[in-house]
């Protein structure tokens, strides 16, 4: 993605929000390139907070998750109207990319280790349940094998739990592609499959946890060749990057777009398993999940593809 930002204005936002509400659809991801940045091209200055107070009036709407919100433009504000929503599930999808100080400059990452722990300890704080995500970037040019432990020992710390982790990729006419300490695919893929074995611990002691605890999920659509036992999310699954929540409905009648209380009782790997123990918002026979993106075809109850930002070409 390259180019300056353009901001969809909130009004035509809104106006998405509603016609995917009429659509049926139950779940709204807000997602951009950067969106915290949200506004600034166009107003002068951040509007995410007054964009999601503006969503959480669409009627029909029963959660809004937040995607891409890097740290750079959250403030008290924000954190608030997420905080105190009644919609927002208690998840952010953060990038942070990398922890060492060094590598956060080299990345134009705008933000330091301490900014970044102090404000994970602020939204952890100040937001009840929060589940975070995170993706990183292993062999960056010129990461240290030491730099390289220390975003280890970071991911150990943090317990994030969601997280992705990416190899970097050189691509021509990059500013990163003309750095010194280029590194190698293999010290690159071995840097990642360690981050992935320290993350799939926790991630796994996550998940024994939830074992007894009853959540609400939204479901997307039945497993095949299976009698009313469906697949769906918690508020700590996005749609296609994180796990999800297989869920017998018994004599219950469910259907695609229901939001259902489940009490988990077992777990699978990354996903977790759970038994219908009644409906807390039903939905009907519709898409579970939209999003501000002009759509593109998709198989059925996957979120519609739009974006509130974009970058120009």
């Amino acid at each position: 993605m390259r180019g300056k930002h353009a901001t969809k204005p909130l009004d035509e936002v809104v106006r998405e929000a509603e016609q995917l509400a009429a659509d049926g659809v139950r779940e709204l991801i807000v997602v951009a390139q950067d969106t915290t940045y949200y506004g600034m091209d166009l107003y002068g200055e951040p509007r995410l907070a007054e964009l999601l107070r503006r969503l959480e009036q669409v009627d029909g709407i029963a959660w809004i998750r937040l995607m891409y919100f890097y740290p750079m433009y959250v403030d008290d504000t924000l954190i608030e109207a997420i905080a105190a929503s009644d919609k927002i599930v208690p998840y952010l999808d953060m990038p942070l990319q990398h922890i060492h100080d060094e590598m956060l400059r080299r990345m134009a990452r705008r933000i330091t280790r301490r900014e970044t722990e102090d404000l994970l300890a602020k939204l952890r704080t100040r937001i009840p349940g929060l589940m975070l995500r995170t993706t990183l970037i292993t062999g960056f040019p010129g990461e240290t094998a030491d730099q390289f432990e220390e975003l280890v020992d970071f991911v150990r710390t943090q317990r994030f739990q969601r997280l992705g982790v990416f190899t970097y990729s050189c691509e021509p006419d990059t500013p990163s592609a003309n750095l010194p300490g280029q590194l190698s695919e293999e010290v690159k893929n071995q840097r990642r499959e360690r981050l992935m074995e320290v993350q799939q611990q926790i991630a796994f002691a996550w998940n024994q946890a939830q074992i007894g605890i009853r959540k609400d999920v939204i479901l997307d659509r039945p497993v095949p060749r299976e009698s009313n036992v469906w697949i769906g999310r918690s508020h700590a699954d996005a749609p296609d990057i994180d796990a999800v929540v297989y869920v017998t409905g018994g004599k219950k009648r469910l259907a695609a777009g229901d939001i259902v209380n489940c009490e988990i009782v077992a777990v699978r790997e990354y996903d977790l398993i759970g038994v219908a123990m009644g409906i807390a918002t039903p939905g009907g026979s519709v898409p579970a999940t939209g999003s501000s993106f002009p759509p593109e075809t998709s198989p059925p109850l996957r979120p519609d593809r739009r974006q509130l930002s974009r970058r120009r070409s």
